[in-house]
């Protein structure tokens, strides 16, 4: 008799175990992504501090999920590169620093998004002060 697969609610309740296990993986080995969960940290206490409208918030949990996306990303291709590749070849290296740059863009559209967003409030705070 063939083992029972997991039920349907299971399987999907599995799925989110094995990201959330990926992401803990990324932040124990990836000194740049507990980069980018500081940084939002920071960003996120700033916007609390400022009192930032639902749409700013909108902007920065988007800018922030993208930093993210493109780390985890990043760190799966480096890994999956390194299994296939463990020596040094031009192609792995190719991919692994398009892969890279693929995480400058999207942190340089954080910081974009960032600027956009606080430069309001840093006016603000700095008019006050005149």
């Amino acid at each position: 008799m063939e083992p029972r697969k997991p039920h349907f609610v299971r399987r999907r309740l599995n799925s989110f175990g094995y990201a959330w296990n990926g992401i803990a993986a990324a932040f124990r080995s990836e000194f740049n992504m507990r980069w980018h969960v500081l940084s939002a940290g920071m960003v996120v206490a700033l916007g609390l501090f400022v009192g930032l409208s639902i749409t700013e918030w909108a902007l920065i949990a988007f800018a922030i999920g993208l930093v993210w996306m493109a780390e985890l990303f990043n760190t799966a291709l480096e890994v999956v590169v390194n299994l296939v590749s463990p020596g040094r070849h031009p192609l792995a290296g190719k991919a692994k620093d398009i892969a890279a740059g693929a995480v400058l863009v999207a942190s340089v559209t954080a910081v974009v998004v960032g600027l956009l967003v606080f430069s309001p409030y840093a006016a603000q705070f700095f008019q006050k002060l005149r």
